[in-house]
């Protein structure tokens, strides 16, 4: 498998190289030199395939032989053993519940993949890895649960304080061993830019072997496509056209669906739901891309102001100059922001409605459904269920009242956290990585 820069086309790597050096020197993204779309009777027959078989033959795909047949199969097994199943609300609109993984959160499954295809590369490596991940929220967790004792790799996570739910950050800072968290005075964009430029530093090159594990590393965008597969198995109806609806921060998630239909799932739209951190929705109406600071929103995971996958959604779409691309990606992808009191108000609603818990993620992807329909009523819509409920009690319970949390979750609040404060400034950053 080869992959190219998005900044440089020349820029052509592997993929062990593309994963364990995961930010090019050109500050592009890779993306895969070549999409091959799926045999016919995969795509035709995918209620004859497991989950597990399913993210198999997705990865084959994409991989070829450049990992054995065996070891592929192993690595998945290992990686993507919990389910994804769609819960159907009304005729028109579905959910995905992508938290059924042992942090509750969609991460679970680019990290825990990420996590098995790094320790393979490095298996007869004889190096350490530290991976920088900067975090809105269930991110750190879920890389944290991945690569928790595995040998030869480090991680530190960056969080902004005061911006992640308690039960996030419990789940952040309670690992210890090769885990280590660091709580930044800033917001989200100020974490993902202290570990960019971490990594172009070339002080610290000496000392460190950095990679990431933020969906900037195309080993987590990879297996996040598998659950759009495993959705579309599931759904009871396919004769109406399907708009993925996706509760969007980074925009890594959107972008693996965008990579699923290109290997030729049948998904006739993408709907981006935001909050008030609507840079992507804003393009789509004006053509013109302008990043932003991000703005703190109860549906905190969703705060980011200047997608990192941006450049990847432009490259899956791109035409001979920017306008060609935008009216292109226009023609698969809807946006749509909602403010925190609308939000709010959703949240009780689909509890009202449906007797369905949405966690304020998935109730913005919900909103985003019921406009969307208004408008193309022809559709059937799933929108992502993204994390568990219980990691947002401060929201949640006021609005639907008190609720069992699951276990795993409890055990998590249970635990005493340790991080290390740090402002926002990079020296400061590189001042802890030296010492």
């Amino acid at each position: 498998m080869k992959l190219y820069s998005t900044n440089d086309k020349q820029n052509i790597v592997d993929l062990k190289e593309a994963v364990l050096n995961a930010f090019p020197v050109d500050k592009g993204l890779y993306m895969p030199c070549h999409i091959p779309t799926l045999p016919a009777e995969f795509l035709d027959n995918l209620s004859n395939y497991s989950f597990e078989e399913i993210g198999f033959q997705v990865s084959q795909n994409l991989i070829g032989d450049y990992i054995p047949e065996g070891d592929l199969y192993q690595l998945i097994s290992r990686a993507i053993n919990f389910p994804a199943p769609l819960v159907q609300l009304s005729e028109q609109i579905s959910t995905l519940e992508l938290w059924h993984g042992p942090t509750m959160a969609f991460k679970d499954f680019g990290a825990r993949f990420m996590a098995e295809l790094m320790s393979y590369f490095l298996k007869n490596e004889d190096r350490a890895t530290t991976i920088l991940v900067a975090t809105s929220g269930d991110t750190g967790g879920a890389v944290a649960a991945g690569f928790y004792d595995v040998p030869g790799i480090n991680v530190i996570i960056l969080y902004p304080s005061g911006k992640v739910s308690k039960l996030q950050e419990q789940q952040l800072t309670t690992w210890g061993k090769n885990i280590r968290a660091l709580e930044v005075e800033g917001v989200f964009d100020d974490c993902q830019r202290l570990v960019k430029t971490a990594f172009l530093d070339e002080d610290l090159k000496d000392k460190y072997s950095f990679s990431s594990a933020n969906s900037i590393n195309i080993a987590r965008l990879l297996p996040q496509s598998f659950y759009y597969f495993e959705g579309y198995k599931q759904l009871r109806d396919k004769s109406k056209p399907i708009a993925y609806v996706v509760p969007s921060g980074n925009y890594g998630n959107l972008t693996a669906g965008m990579l699923a239909k290109k290997m030729g799932l049948d998904i006739d739209k993408f709907v981006a739901a935001t909050n008030a951190n609507k840079t992507v929705p804003d393009y789509l109406s004006s053509g013109t891309y302008a990043a932003k600071p991000s703005i703190p929103t109860i549906s905190n995971a969703m705060d980011v102001g200047d997608p990192s996958n941006f450049p990847r959604m432009k490259a899956l779409y791109e035409g001979s100059d920017e306008g060609s691309t935008w009216n292109k990606l226009k023609d698969d992808l809807v946006g749509y922001s909602y403010t925190d009191g609308t939000n709010e108000k959703a949240v009780g609603q689909i509890k009202e409605d449906y007797d369905y818990l949405a966690d304020p993620h998935g109730a913005i992807g919900y909103l985003a459904c019921i406009d969307f329909l208004k408008d193309h009523p022809q559709y059937q819509t799933v929108f992502l269920e993204t994390a568990h409920p219980g990691k947002f009690l401060n929201v949640m319970e006021p609005i639907v009242g008190t609720f069992k949390l699951p276990q795993s979750l409890k055990a998590f609040s249970e635990k005493n956290g340790q991080s290390t404060l740090m402002d926002k400034s990079y020296n400061s950053f590189k001042e802890y990585l030296l010492s």
